[in-house]
């Protein structure tokens, strides 16, 4: 017997269009704004046309280090020794972290180098150090962007240095940075720092400032990263946090620094005002217990098999409805993980997601003979 449960009805806000926002606009070619926990995509403006990222770049060589340290094929311990190329990229006017050849460098210093100070030099070390040339570690940064799905991307090198090979478009540079934030938490705190201090061989220690101008108006932005190349001008891909809510701003196109820290603050300011984000339910957390058939458990938790939120624009209500679909009640035996229902998330009357719901428990049968009593008890009054 197919059951509904009323399980969650708010009034919050109508669903948006991103062209109803047309009051707002940003002196920039390329922009786009998301939330980071629904993947509501805010506001967007030309986001996939082709770009030259520049130093935005590093995101993605970042991630591709973070991946081989989650397998185990490198550590931040590990010593890499700095080549010619590596150290002729803090020769040749470029952000350099400043090794010098022949040294033995960290891979977590070259991470701090390449994150906090856009070093250059700290991004071919890494790509040599780890996959052997430059070249071959480009392979693996195309091989994740496929995976992220970013369909626009061709990654030639791991710093962003001019080659008209190495494009992409914000959209996907959203993706990556959205990409690095979920599954790197622990690492995504590099690029807060506000400086890099490296203690360099045969000389006075170095001492740089974050490129990031947003992480010093103490507005909540604690990443990611700036770009610039004569051809594409200024860029920055930036996230901004308040309490449990998220905004990534990811931009392209700017005319000099100054615009490009101001516009990207202001539409981040303008997303934090406009919007909500509501969770409906997060995955692995409780949120209502259902009837069980014949169980040793009368009630059996359950959970979302994913998460579940809901970014809203503010000041025009509507209903947002959550259902609870499921066979009343669930016959035991029952194992933790088993789908035992759905969760129909609606707004008005249009179902607008559909997730598994799970079991968070284990429940065993009961014996056979309370089993045939409860079939008894049923069959005359139709109660479990």
């Amino acid at each position: 017997m197919k059951f509904i449960k009323f399980f969650f009805a708010i009034f919050i806000f109508s669903f948006f269009s991103q062209k109803s926002f047309s009051e707002i606009e940003f002196d920039v070619d390329h922009i786009i704004l998301q939330d980071h926990l629904s993947g509501e995509i805010l506001y967007d403006k030309n986001s996939d046309d082709k770009i030259y990222p520049a130093s935005m770049t590093k995101i993605m060589t970042s991630i591709v280090v973070f991946d081989l340290i989650k397998k185990g094929e490198t550590s931040f311990d590990e010593l890499i020794t700095v080549s010619e190329k590596a150290w002729r990229m803090s020769k040749s006017g470029y952000s350099a972290m400043f090794i010098m050849l022949n040294d033995k460098v960290s891979v977590e210093d070259l991470l701090k180098g390449l994150i906090i100070v856009s070093g250059n030099d700290a991004c071919v070390a890494l790509a040599e150090g780890l996959a052997g040339t430059e070249e071959d570690f480009a392979i693996l940064m195309n091989e994740k962007a496929h995976e992220l799905e970013m369909t626009n991307t061709n990654f030639s090198n791991s710093s962003g240095i001019n080659d008209p090979d190495n494009y992409s478009t914000v959209r996907d540079i959203l993706k990556m940075s959205r990409y690095l934030i979920k599954n790197y938490p622990e690492f995504y705190t590099y690029y807060k720092d506000l400086s890099f201090t490296w203690d360099r061989t045969g000389g006075d220690p170095i001492k740089q400032g974050n490129r990031n101008p947003l992480l010093y108006k103490n507005m909540g932005v604690d990443g990611i990263k700036t770009g610039f190349l004569t051809v594409e001008k200024y860029s920055l891909a930036a996230s901004m946090k308040n309490e449990d809510k998220r905004l990534t701003v990811v931009s392209s196109g700017f005319v000099n620094k100054n615009k490009r820290s101001s516009e990207s603050a202001k539409l981040l300011n303008w997303g934090m005002r406009r919007f909500d984000t509501i969770k409906v339910a997060a995955k692995e957390e409780v949120f209502d217990s259902l009837d069980v058939w014949s169980g040793k458990k009368q009630k059996i938790d359950v959970i979302s098999s994913e998460d579940i939120y809901l970014t809203v624009p503010k000041r025009k209500k509507s209903t947002i409805r959550a259902v609870i679909e499921y066979a009343q009640p669930i016959p035991a035996p029952i194992k933790k993980g088993d789908k035992v229902g759905l969760l129909n998330v609606y707004l008005k009357d249009e179902l607008i997601k559909q997730v598994d719901i799970l079991a968070n428990e284990n429940v065993k049968q009961t014996n056979i003979f309370l089993r045939v009593l409860n079939s008894l008890n049923f069959l005359v009054w139709g109660d479990v």
